[in-house]
C-alpha cells in the first residue's frame, strides 16, 4: 500500500538550488515519486510513497524550509505506486498567475466542508470551479460555473468581469489555484471571497456521500486519473491519444481504440500518427503478455 502527500505553503523560500540537490538525494534515498515545486514564495507537492517515508520527507522538508505547517495538506492511500518518478521543479510561482504572494496568507475566508455545503445552497452564491475545462466536465459541485479557461494565467481576464458585490465560492482539487485567485481578487477590492479549505480532495474526503453536493469524479495528475468519495480510485482512464480522461461511456463509443484514440481525438489525429500509436499499443500488448512492462505502458 502507498500513501499519498498532497500539500502546499507560502512562505518566503532561499538558496533553492541547494535545497533541490538535497531532496532529490532524499526522494532517491526513500523511493519517493511524485512532484514537488518550490519557488521563492513557496512550495507545493504531490508525492507518493510507503506512509514511513512519507513521514520522513515531509518531516525533511519542513525542517529544511523551516516550516511549522503545510497551509494544507491532504493524505489518501492507494495499492500502486501512481507516479512513475519524482520531479522537483524550481519555478518563479507554485501557480502561474503573474502575481507573487510575499505575504502570509488570511485563513479567515477558508470554509470547511460542511459550511461549504450551506455556503453553496445559497442562490445569492456565485460558485466558481477555478479548475480547467477537462477537469470540470470528470466532475463537479453543482451549480458550479466553470470558466473555460485552459491557461491559469489568463484566468485575471474572467475574474474582472465578476460582480463584486456577491458571495463568491471558489474551489479546486487541492486548494492551491484559489489560494492565488483570493490573494488576486482581494487586491481588486472583491470583499465577499470565500474557498473550500483544502479543495476538492479534502472534500471528498470528509463529506458522507448521502450529504455531498459533488457530481461525478475529480479529476487528479497521477496514474489514478481520478478519484471518488473517500479518495477511492475512480472509474477514469487517460486515452493515449490526447492525453485527457476518458469515461467508461467514451470506451463504448466507436472512436475509441485502445492506446490510439477516443471521441474528443478520433477526427484530430492524422492516420500516420493513428497508425504510430497502433504499433505502440501493439508492443505494449506484447510486453503484457511476456509478463513484461513497456517503456510506454502508463497504466499500473
Amino acid at each position: 500500500m502507498f500513501a499519498v502527500l498532497g500539500f502546499y505553503k507560502f512562505k518566503t523560500l532561499k538558496s533553492l538550488k541547494i535545497k533541490k540537490a538535497l531532496l532529490q538525494k532524499f526522494f532517491i534515498k526513500h523511493n519517493i515519486k511524485g512532484t514537488l515545486i518550490i519557488s521563492k514564495e513557496g512550495l507545493n507537492g504531490t508525492i507518493s510513497g510507503k506512509l514511513k517515508d512519507i513521514y520522513l520527507i515531509s518531516k525533511k522538508i519542513k525542517n529544511l524550509f523551516k516550516i511549522k505547517s503545510f497551509d494544507s495538506k491532504n493524505l489518501s492511500k492507494n495499492y500502486f505506486q501512481p507516479f512513475h518518478r519524482s520531479k522537483i521543479k524550481i519555478k518563479k510561482e507554485v501557480v502561474p498567475l503573474g502575481l507573487k504572494i510575499l505575504k502570509k496568507i488570511k485563513k479567515n475566508n477558508h470554509i470547511e466542508p460542511k459550511a461549504w455545503n450551506r455556503l453553496i445552497k445559497n442562490e445569492n452564491t456565485f460558485v466558481l470551479d477555478t479548475r480547467k475545462p477537462f477537469e470540470y466536465e470528470v466532475g463537479s459541485f453543482k451549480r458550479a460555473i466553470n470558466p473555460e479557461v485552459n491557461n491559469f494565467r489568463e484566468f485575471p481576464k474572467y475574474l474582472n468581469k465578476l460582480d463584486k458585490t456577491k458571495p463568491l465560492a471558489m474551489f479546486c482539487t487541492g486548494g492551491i489555484r484559489c489560494e492565488k485567485a483570493s490573494v488576486y481578487l482581494n487586491k481588486k477590492g472583491f470583499t465577499n471571497v470565500f474557498q473550500l479549505k483544502g479543495g476538492i480532495l479534502n472534500y471528498l474526503k470528509k463529506i458522507d456521500k448521502k450529504e455531498s453536493m459533488w457530481k461525478g469524479e475529480c479529476f487528479v495528475f497521477d496514474n489514478r486519473v481520478s478519484v471518488k468519495h473517500d479518495l477511492v480510485i475512480g472509474t477514469y482512464s487517460i486515452c493515449s491519444g490526447c492525453r485527457n480522461p476518458i469515461s467508461r461511456d467514451d470506451k463504448m463509443s466507436s472512436k475509441y481504440e485502445e492506446g490510439v484514440s477516443c471521441p474528443r481525438c478520433h477526427s484530430k489525429l492524422t492516420n500516420v500518427q493513428k497508425a504510430r500509436f497502433r504499433m505502440r499499443q501493439k508492443q505494449i500488448n506484447l510486453a503484457k503478455k511476456a509478463g513484461k512492462r513497456h517503456i510506454f505502458q502508463k497504466e499500473y
